[in-house]
């Protein structure tokens, strides 16, 4: 199989020679890309020196480097890693096998089943973050992903060549995990090792902006992929709300064939109306999703047609 590495970079001029040359111990086969994401080190510089294939993308932003990777470049097989040497070439194996037998179309590097993200990761709020994110999506597809934002991935051309990257930063990972359970493509996870940066590196991560962002991302996607159940939940909160605002209302009523509580029957019949439109709009926007569901099933087929792909007979399968 013809195998592309792909490492989007940003100011990683410390670690990135590194991280080329024990791929290419590793996968001396593959085809090594760094897309170097604006930086003002010599990243590029010392990324080309060591054989890789370097290119440039100029507006910011991890998933504006993952979209631009996947629209440009072919191979049967990518393996997707930081360029900031946490992540330890020795398991990319493990990663590709699923891809190369066909058994699944993304293949997760799991950093926090074996415990060493806990352990090497020294940033606050981060492992706290990572289980929020978890918990939320596997609650939601009912799936039981044991992580959701790691960096290390391998996918087959199905995957890169079907999926929509709309995310322009580092919520691009959480959208690969949705896009992928929302679709019933076939996930596989790999426990893997994680390494804490090198001294004098820096995460451009920004904990607490960065983290609402996924969360933010997490919010839409859900309203995109299961509006049923987005507006259902909004509709029923506003129909309880309107409830308990009405019934003492009608209760007077009742009992004394006139209403005095004049606001609040009309802040009940509104809250009221809202759940109801809410409703019905979720059930329109639902089907707009299965429409869209089907459209992306005939899709498939041709991206199938077109690469010959054998994973797709397995997606069929799993599905």
């Amino acid at each position: 199989m013809e195998i592309a590495v792909l490492i989007p970079c940003y100011n990683e001029e410390q670690t990135i020679g590194q991280v080329i040359k024990d791929f290419q111990k590793e996968l001396p086969q593959a085809t090594i890309y760094v897309y170097d994401n604006n930086s003002a080190d010599n990243t590029s510089k010392v990324a080309s020196q060591n054989g890789a294939v370097v290119r440039m993308e100029t507006r910011q932003g991890k998933g504006n480097v993952v979209r631009s990777m996947f629209r440009d470049i072919e191979a049967d097989c990518y393996v997707m890693v930081d360029g900031d040497l946490t992540y330890p070439a020795s398991f990319v194996h493990q990663l590709i096998e699923p891809i190369q037998n066909g058994s699944a179309n993304m293949v997760i590097g799991d950093r926090l089943s074996n415990g060493t993200y806990t352990e090497e990761n020294k940033r606050k709020f981060h492992n706290l973050g990572n289980s929020m994110v978890k918990g939320c999506i596997n609650f939601l597809y009912k799936s039981d992903l044991k992580d959701i934002m790691t960096g290390y991935r391998a996918f087959d051309r199905l995957f890169v060549k079907s999926m929509p990257v709309m995310s322009p930063g580092f919520e691009i990972e959480t959208e690969m995990s949705i896009h992928a359970l929302d679709k019933r493509l076939t996930i596989r996870e790999i426990a893997i090792d994680y390494k804490d940066r090198p001294q004098g590196s820096e995460s451009k991560l920004n904990t607490f902006s960065d983290g609402l962002k996924v969360l933010n991302k997490i919010f839409t996607l859900f309203k995109e992929y299961k509006p049923m159940m987005f507006f259902s939940v909004w509709s029923s909160l506003f129909m309880i709300v309107g409830l308990a605002v009405g019934i003492p209302v009608i209760t007077e009523f009742i009992a004394t064939d006139f209403i005095t509580k004049i606001p609040s029957a009309i802040l009940a019949v509104g809250l009221i109306i809202l759940s109801v439109l809410l409703f019905i709009c979720g059930l329109i926007l639902d089907t707009v999703a299965s429409s869209h569901k089907k459209q992306y099933e005939i899709e498939l087929n041709r991206i199938s047609k077109e690469t010959g792909s054998q994973n797709y007979k397995n997606y069929r399968a799993f599905s």
